[in-house]
């Protein structure tokens, strides 16, 4: 299978803390999407979203700074996983989110891509700013 990586920047005017915590806070998280989502906040710890679309696990959590998460969605091929990455920067009076996500498969990349759009930044950015 081929896969394909996914590389975002987007600049929100919020402090790197309260986006880490719409993305790590189930609460939050689900506001966001406008849909369930369970967050572990610990390393191994499990990740859901849109119901049973989204499964995953944290594999690195630093605290406003960064997240890294094994992820995938259920129509994927089975077991298959990508590593997506969050990571919060500081910037002039806003956060710059850095995110990547290895090993999308190709088939399913441009709409994962579009998704983060629609889906993650631009809620987040209506919400935070």
């Amino acid at each position: 299978m081929k896969t394909k990586t996914i590389h975002q920047s987007v600049i929100i005017k919020a402090n790197p803390h309260e986006i880490y915590e719409m993305l790590m806070d189930s609460e939050k998280h689900s506001q966001m999407i406008g849909d369930e989502a369970k967050i572990s906040r610990e390393i191994g710890g499990r990740v859901s979203a849109w119901g049973d679309y989204v499964d995953g696990v944290n594999l690195e959590l630093v605290p406003d700074r960064k997240i890294v998460q094994k992820w995938r969605a259920s129509d994927w091929p089975s077991g298959h996983y990508s590593t997506a990455t969050f990571e919060l920067l500081e910037a002039e009076d806003a956060t710059e989110l850095v995110f990547t996500q290895k090993d999308v498969p190709e088939d399913f990349c441009e709409g994962i891509s579009q998704g983060w759009w629609d889906y993650y930044w631009t809620p987040m950015k209506e919400t935070l700013e």
